[in-house]
């Protein structure tokens, strides 16, 4: 399949682990939303703005790892059915050079068909699911830091004697 498709198959199947190993990772890992608790906990006796900036500075980074590597599944989104798209010209221009003025060539016709094919399959491959995770992590990421960012205010009220 690798050979009729074209050397673009071999970006697009890169692609596809590229973007499975990120989803799989993504899948898997923990929000330590306990760095920010404990940020809070260990400044508690320190005044209100010194306890809010220890914990912000502790949630950048906790908001850094939660988008760690975010817009490369969205670039392999976004790039996937592109690589999939030149496949198919490439399939394309090797269909019309199976084109002559004494006849035409049918196996040269029915690779160039096959070459275009396979990559337009593969890159909608890639993207589709890339696209549905990058947006599904994405709006997750975003829940997550509104509700840290919730969460933080709260400690930093309680500990200040304004919430109870």
């Amino acid at each position: 399949a690798a050979r009729q498709g074209g050397v673009l198959l071999a970006y697009l199947g890169l692609c596809a682990i590229v973007a499975q190993g990120y989803i799989v990772r993504r899948l898997l890992l923990r929000v330590d939303e306990v760095r920010i608790l404990a940020a809070g906990l260990a400044n508690v006796k320190a005044p209100r703005p010194v306890m809010k900036e220890a914990i912000e500075e502790v949630g950048r980074v906790v908001t850094h790892d939660l988008e760690r590597f975010l817009p490369t599944l969205g670039t392999l989104a976004a790039a996937a059915p592109l690589l999939g798209l030149l496949g198919t010209v490439i399939g394309m221009i090797e269909i019309f050079g199976s084109q002559s003025a004494t006849g035409s060539n049918p196996i040269q016709l029915a690779r160039g068909i096959s070459i275009a094919l396979y990559n337009t399959a593969l890159g909608l491959i890639v993207a589709i699911p890339s696209l549905m995770f990058y947006r599904y992590f994405r709006a997750k990421v975003d829940g997550l830091i509104v509700e840290m960012e919730q969460q933080a205010i709260k400690l930093v009220d309680f500990a200040h004697g304004d919430r109870r």
